[in-house]
């Protein structure tokens, strides 16, 4: 499996929908579909199941606020 599939399937887990498999650029901030809490999970599951520490002076939900660009910013810190 691809590393973008396996980070919008960690999305899809945590934000508990699969319209961020389907729709990678849907705003995940905006919808709902993850909040603070979810981003710290996110994080969290990010550096088990990655190996990649994101600092949280580093996340800017602007930047990080579809599937498609979190897979980017990740892909900076790999």
């Amino acid at each position: 499996m691809e590393f973008k599939d396996q980070v919008f399937e960690l999305l899809a887990e945590i934000c508990q929908d699969e319209v961020v498999k389907e729709d990678p650029n849907i705003d995940i901030f905006e919808t709902g579909l993850l909040d603070s809490f979810g981003t710290v999970e996110m994080l969290v599951q990010i550096e088990e199941r990655f190996g990649i520490t994101v600092p949280i002076t580093e996340f800017d939900r602007d930047t990080w606020n579809t599937p498609n660009n979190i897979v980017n910013q990740l892909a900076d810190f790999r």
